[in-house]
């Protein structure tokens, strides 16, 4: 990974591990770091779609560094593809090694969620153009 590659996408969430997300190894949990990154594409989709989102695939995730106790995960995301119901968010974690430290990314994976209606089907997203909240 070249040393000049920045986050791509929003800040979405930035969080710090606690004892508790450990494994038995001392890193992270990649569940642990699955599910945040899963919490931010899911409140970036909800808000493209004007409402309630489902995940329904993840592709290509592979972890290239682990996350320690101590370290600052950052989850940004950006979305990559539109659907007639769905959208599909680009994820990258990157940690931040003792709060300020040099930045690292760990993982990306593109997620894809689908808007659902009141009765749990699937349901168009609104256009573009329109503006849409949660």
């Amino acid at each position: 990974m070249p040393e000049t590659e920045e986050p791509q996408g929003e800040l979405a969430i930035r969080v710090m591990p606690m004892p508790a997300d450990l494994n038995g190894a001392g890193d992270v949990f990649g569940g642990y770091v699955m599910s945040q990154m899963d919490i931010a594409g899911s409140l970036m989709a909800a808000e493209l779609a004007g409402g309630r989102v489902v995940t329904v695939a993840v592709d290509s995730m592979h972890f290239v560094a682990p996350v320690k106790v101590g370290d600052v995960l950052c989850i940004y995301d950006r979305a990559v593809r539109r659907g007639r119901t769905s959208v599909t968010i680009r994820i990258e974690a990157w940690v931040r090694r003792g709060l300020i430290g040099d930045r690292e990314k760990v993982t990306q994976a593109d997620f894809t969620y689908v808007h659902l209606d009141e009765q749990g089907r699937p349901a168009p997203l609104p256009r573009e153009t329109e503006k849409t909240s949660p």
